[in-house]
């Protein structure tokens, strides 16, 4: 077995959207997610709506050879992947200072979220402007922290009702961040993005991607559609 390649903090997180194939196997794409939950990746498997994709799946592992073997696995299960995100955990320059078991759930959380049963989802990448008017980076350290502790006490208000997970991918990927969403109605992922864009740090700072929407479903009632 080659040796594991991992970030030195924190774990790989990799979002993949995938169209069936005419061949498609609902079986083998079963047998390749439970592979990969046997090896220790956690796996979350999102039947999508519109015409974007037809499922996505969003896997963790501190090792990226599980998360590349993952891919594979539903490759040749005859899924095209038609769209995919690449990014890994990590714990911002603003939350310094938190409680350790804080920052640690950051790096090593848990998907999907198991306190209440979230079966809305939605995956956006989004960076912050480098425009001449607006460009976050020239602003002081102090400055930004404010402008991101007002963005975190608006998404406090749907405390019960979302939960995020923001990925870093500067360097990784064409975004800065990837953000994951799981809501306990699809409304709430309405509600949580339109309240929060409101906010100094989205509404002039904010550049977002494609929004991927669907529902958390079993990979069994997943590869049933295929």
């Amino acid at each position: 077995m080659s040796e594991p390649i991992s970030p030195s903090v924190g774990r790989g997180v990799l979002h993949l959207f995938c169209k069936p194939t005419p061949l498609a196997d609902g079986e083998a794409v079963v047998a390749a997610v439970k592979s990969a939950q046997g090896a220790g990746v956690q796996v979350v498997t999102v039947s999508v709506l519109g015409h974007k994709c037809d499922a996505a799946f969003m896997a963790m592992h501190e090792d990226w050879r599980e998360l590349r073997r993952l891919q594979t696995g539903l490759q040749q299960a005859g899924l095209e992947v038609v769209d995919s995100y690449v990014s890994i955990t990590e714990v911002s320059d603003y939350a310094q200072g938190m409680p350790q078991e804080m920052l640690d759930a950051r790096l090593y959380p848990t998907i999907p979220p198991t306190a209440q049963h979230m079966p809305a989802w939605c995956f956006y990448p989004m960076s912050k402007k480098r425009a001449a008017d607006a460009n976050w980076y020239t602003l002081p350290f102090e400055e930004r922290k404010e402008l991101m502790h007002e963005h975190g006490v608006s998404g406090r208000r749907f405390a019960g009702r979302i939960v995020q997970y923001i990925t870093a991918s500067t360097g990784l990927d064409d975004y800065e961040w990837g953000v994951t969403l799981f809501g306990v109605h699809p409304d709430d992922l309405k509600d949580v993005v339109y309240t929060m864009r409101f906010d100094q740090a989205s509404a002039v700072y904010a550049e977002f991607g494609p929004f991927y929407t669907g529902m958390v479903v079993s990979v069994e009632e997943l590869a049933a559609l295929f």
